[in-house]
């Protein structure tokens, strides 16, 4: 029953992301919406397109850690993204890979799924999917399961002074299609069977009349 009570509370804005943003003194807007754990329900929720939310990732290259962006509609390629950070941090990246939740908690002091996308506070880099930089305005994660931040892209970049890279991959999106309604069928009565309840009817009109 406490499970479920913990469960059911809402979490709060991180103090630290507030005042974070309130000294950068850049426009953002802050969202409260109801509980989400991924992006992919967070655009649902929000009602945003999937190319307008920022999906963060902590990614290890090598011994180093990033938080890596990219739109919710994107998955990344990992050889790409080595290329990427390789160019940002000027080293030759061999191994990039996500790490355990485990480690991420270690690293960034914060529980699983409470990870902001903000490099500044994490004290990490940033590297971000240029087709983020498509849209004017994105999502962005605040470290809580009930509040983002939305800003312009162009200002989280320059805040963040984020690497752009190309190493994101089009997700293929099922549509699922409701069924059709099946249209209601007609009973068709056969000829004969009216015919015979015909007879009847006048068979007993005459017999009334006898």
């Amino acid at each position: 029953m406490e499970a479920d009570k913990n469960m059911a509370k809402k979490s709060k804005l991180p103090a630290n992301v507030v005042k974070y943003l309130e000294k950068a003194g850049v426009p953002h807007e802050i969202l409260e919406h109801k509980t989400v754990y991924t992006a992919l329900d967070a655009a649902a929720t929000m009602r945003r397109k999937l190319g307008e939310i920022a999906k963060t990732l902590l990614v290890q290259a090598d011994k180093d850690y990033y938080l890596v962006l990219l739109p919710a509609d994107y998955n990344i390629d990992f050889k790409k993204l080595g290329k990427s950070i390789g160019q940002a941090s000027k080293k030759g990246i061999k191994v990039v890979k996500i790490p355990t939740e485990q480690a991420m908690e270690k690293l960034l002091k914060v529980k699983a799924g409470a990870m902001s996308a903000f490099g500044g506070i994490h004290k990490l880099p940033v590297i971000v999917e240029k087709n983020l930089a498509n849209v004017k305005k994105a999502v962005f994660s605040s470290g809580s399961f009930n509040h983002a931040i939305e800003m312009g892209v162009k200002d989280f970049t320059k805040m963040e002074n984020a690497f752009l890279g190309s190493f994101g991959i089009k997700k293929k999106i099922k549509v699922i299609k409701s069924k059709a309604a099946k249209k209601p069928v007609k009973k068709t009565v056969k000829k004969k069977v009216v015919k015979k309840a015909a007879k009847k009817i006048v068979k007993k009109v005459l017999k009334k009349k006898k």
